[in-house]
């Protein structure tokens, strides 16, 4: 439901305030509405964890942007309204190159993969990333990122149709873990060898089979769990396999090491303005159409990044 609410106050101290053009649609947004995110805002409240718009006031000892710049934030909630206050350390100025719709679907999802594949995984040149869910919004950018970091990549999701959105985003190959087992395909792409890393945004039994595909010394990546179901990790497989489990975090990197996030953007942008890096909506939703968008992520609908144009 879109409806008039009073302006946010003044910034703050180390605060900015934004207006915003556009907001990016995450799973955890929807977890969020329904009260069931490790985040519990007070109701009633605005989504939206991430946006892009223009600077309108900062408050004190605020250095990194000035009124006027184009930026993109996370200011946990709130994107999703035509006015934000967002925490200074959450907001950048972008590429003048990025488009606002491209900006507002850029922090949260390739923020995650960046951090999960460079700094948790130390993915290297050459070894294999098993990318889970590889058509969705976090997913797709693993891919990317897995590409220019110089890995193989094997996508996996739910649809021939999804397969080959991995596959023109640089997956190499393509598991269907609705008709074929993620195991038995893992070992033949792999000459029974398995990954090397994985990336994990689905959870349930995606993660169950994963783990099981997992090679000697290899790390599995817990992005999230949007099958639904929290899987369970069997110790015994961790001890013979000699892998690790790692856990994924990536807004509670953000809070602990803001300068550190800050050098990961910086890098980021830099793939951007070289072509690296192509960040793009792949379905753009009026304000009033919030729900819809929502539904689409939920059922599965939809593939890449969902963004809201808020003016």
């Amino acid at each position: 439901m879109v409806e008039e609410v009073a302006n946010p106050r003044a910034p703050g101290k180390g605060e900015v305030k934004i207006a915003v053009h556009a907001a990016g649609l995450n799973f955890p947004d929807t977890l969020m509405v329904a009260g069931k995110y490790q985040v519990k805002p007070p109701f009633p409240f605005s989504p939206g964890m991430e946006c892009a718009g223009v600077v309108m006031a900062v408050g004190d000892e605020v250095t990194e942007v000035k009124p006027g710049d184009r930026v993109m934030a996370t200011p946990g909630n709130g994107g999703m309204a035509e006015e934000v206050i967002a925490p200074a350390d959450s907001v950048f100025r972008i590429p003048d190159r990025m488009s606002f719709e491209q900006a507002a679907g850029f922090p949260v999802t390739y923020g995650t993969v960046y951090y999960a594949l460079v700094d948790r995984a130390q993915l290297k040149p050459g070894e294999v990333l098993l990318v889970n869910g590889a058509a969705g919004g976090v997913g797709s950018n693993a891919v990317e990122i897995g590409k220019i970091l110089g890995a193989k990549i094997i996508a996996t999701a739910g649809s021939s149709e999804k397969l080959e959105v991995a596959k023109r985003l640089g997956a190499d190959e393509g598991i269907n873990y609705s008709k074929e087992s993620i195991k038995d395909r893992m070992k033949a792409l792999t000459n029974g060898r398995g990954a090397d890393v994985i990336f994990d945004p689905v959870g349930g039994d995606v993660f169950d089979e994963s783990l099981r595909s997992i090679a000697m010394d290899g790390r599995l990546l817990v992005i999230g769990f949007a099958s639904g179901r929290i899987p369970a990790v069997p110790a015994n497989v961790v001890l013979l396999k000699n892998c690790a489990v790692v856990g994924v975090y990536w807004e509670g990197f953000a809070k602990r090491y803001p300068k550190k996030n800050r050098e990961n953007f910086e890098a980021m942008f830099r793939w951007f303005e070289e072509g690296k890096l192509k960040p793009a909506a792949s379905k753009l939703y009026p304000l009033d159409l919030v729900p819809e968008a929502m539904d689409d992520l939920l059922t599965r609908r939809a593939t890449g990044k969902l963004v809201i144009a808020v003016r």
